[in-house]
């Protein structure tokens, strides 16, 4: 049963290795739609905020790059997401690894 969870583990691993390598161009933060004068929404335009080497930035983005810069943020939310579950996985896998050659040993 540990072999076979393991084999399993190994499978989940190369799938989250090979969906990193497709992510392409990415980036942090959050956008939002600002306005000039916000009681009357006169004025809008898109900022991100985001925190890098433990430093908070802000940025004005054009209307033309909104779109992408969208497309960028979901890449790194998704890239967040699989470095996680690679990371539990990694855990898991090691336990097993440890207890299979402990079992080994007793033999």
């Amino acid at each position: 049963m540990n072999k076979k969870r393991r084999h399993q583990i190994e499978e989940q691993i190369r799938k989250i290795k090979q969906e990193l390598q497709g992510l392409g161009e990415m980036r942090p933060g959050s956008l939002t739609r600002q306005y000039r004068v916000p009681k009357d929404k006169i004025g809008p335009y898109y900022q991100i905020s985001y925190t890098h080497k433990m430093k908070s930035r802000t940025e004005y983005i054009r209307p033309q790059f909104v779109k992408q810069v969208r497309s960028q943020i979901a890449k790194y939310k998704r890239f967040k997401k699989l470095v996680e579950k690679w990371i539990q996985l990694g855990i898991e896998h090691s336990k097993l690894t440890m207890k299979l050659a402990k079992l080994k040993d007793k033999k």
